[in-house]
């Protein structure tokens, strides 16, 4: 694993919604959920679509395209048709700023 990486600012995702991260040719999503900030792959295993424009409610995001559900805390998969889950990966906040760790 690297380093903590400095992807945005807090207040850059409303609560309850997510945000595309674009790090080193990979796409991530990031997500402000009720408890707190979450990561993981930002393109659904189903069909290669972007969550960004997912639905996110309380700790799972729907995929927009097919609307398959994944659980934010674990990448499991919640509702197909996707059969694979998502990468997660850890997120802390520090000076009002979210930092992952890839």
């Amino acid at each position: 694993m690297t380093d903590w990486i400095h992807a945005c600012a807090c207040n850059d995702i409303d609560e309850e919604d997510l945000i595309r991260w674009d790090y080193a040719g990979r796409t991530y999503a990031i997500y402000n959920a009720e408890d707190g900030f979450y990561c993981t792959d930002g393109i659904c295993t189903h069909e290669d679509e972007h969550l960004e424009a997912g639905l996110l409610t309380g700790h799972v995001i729907e995929c927009p395209l097919h609307q398959g559900r994944f659980d934010i805390r674990s990448g499991s998969v919640v509702s197909p048709p996707p059969c694979t889950g998502l990468n997660t990966y850890p997120v802390k906040t520090e000076n009002g700023q979210v930092y992952v760790k890839i």
